[in-house]
């Protein structure tokens, strides 16, 4: 029996693997908890603390281009739209997402997943000089060997919702909720700026995957394909789930409703997904689309 020590965050489609009631033949979890999970992306990247680590994707991207020894599976226990995570303070004098140019937008770090799609979205969709845009960033990057672009802005341990309301920011991304009237979306109807911006390009983002040993990986061949089968059986507790009648808590009804856009599987493994409403082409599982890999911060270096 091999023993992994593991660390993945509690959703509901990972639930039968924290629990017990689903299992990998020949593998014991060594669960560790670890709250908030992007503290685990750190520790993998610079102890390699674990055996099987979550790992935000564009974080994954990095490590890998500075040689970190662990390789991710294609399993996908977070994937989300962006256009959503950026908003902007009314009185800053922007009034749509070239305005931003010139301005100074927070995120918490460079090569955090939200704010690489978030720029390419800006970039792609919207026109915008990701350079001509100081990016203020207020934690350190998961991989210490990366190196930042000149238009970033270091503003260690500041509180980027306070920046943004006090007019320090013109816009921040992935804030969450920001208690000011003075705070609004950039995008408005993010839902149908999303819904449409997959119809258009098939890109249904890819937030956090699942990372393994390469020692490990060498070590046994069988290991990557059984953990994979878990991940699988797991996911399937929670589509039946999701498929019920049963009235959903508030988390599951989101995914329950993306599934109009994306089709049945919200967190689909592979690089193919059943058509949704829009009868649209399968999802290519990328971090950015072309138009965007000039800028979006992205040539994820980082």
């Amino acid at each position: 029996m091999t023993v992994l020590k593991t660390a993945i965050a509690t959703y509901p489609h990972t639930k039968g693997l924290k629990d017990g009631t689903v299992s990998v033949p020949g593998v014991q979890f060594e669960h560790v908890e670890v709250s908030p999970i992007i503290g685990a992306f750190r520790r993998m990247c610079r102890t390699l603390d674990f055996d099987v680590c979550e790992m935000a994707i564009t974080t994954y991207l990095t490590a890998k281009a500075h040689d970190k020894p662990f390789t991710a599976l294609p399993v996908f226990v977070l994937r989300q739209f962006s256009h959503s995570a950026i908003v902007y303070n009314v009185k800053s004098g922007v009034q749509s997402p070239r305005d931003l140019e010139g301005e100074k937008v927070g995120v918490r770090a460079y090569t955090v997943t939200t704010g690489v799609w978030t720029r390419g979205i800006l970039a792609s969709e919207y026109g915008v000089d990701l350079d001509k845009i100081t990016w203020v960033v207020v934690d350190e990057e998961h991989v210490q060997e990366y190196r930042k672009p000149a238009n970033v802005m270091e503003r260690p341990g500041m509180n980027l919702a306070e920046m943004l309301v006090k007019g320090e920011l013109a816009a921040a991304i992935g804030v969450g909720r920001v208690d000011s009237p003075d705070v609004k979306p950039l995008i408005p109807d993010a839902a149908a700026a999303e819904a449409a911006w997959y119809r258009k390009t098939g890109i249904y983002p890819i937030n956090h995957t699942v990372v393994v040993k390469d020692a490990l990986l060498q070590s046994d061949p069988s290991l990557a394909p059984r953990l994979f089968a878990g991940f699988e059986a797991a996911k399937a507790q929670f589509l039946k789930q999701l498929s019920s009648a049963a009235e959903l808590p508030a988390d599951l009804q989101v995914l329950a409703k993306r599934r109009s856009i994306v089709g049945d599987d919200p967190l689909q493994r592979s690089g193919t997904q059943s058509q949704g409403a829009g009868g649209h082409h399968p999802v290519r599982a990328r971090t950015e689309d072309p138009a965007a890999h000039r800028q979006a911060g992205g040539n994820v270096r980082g």
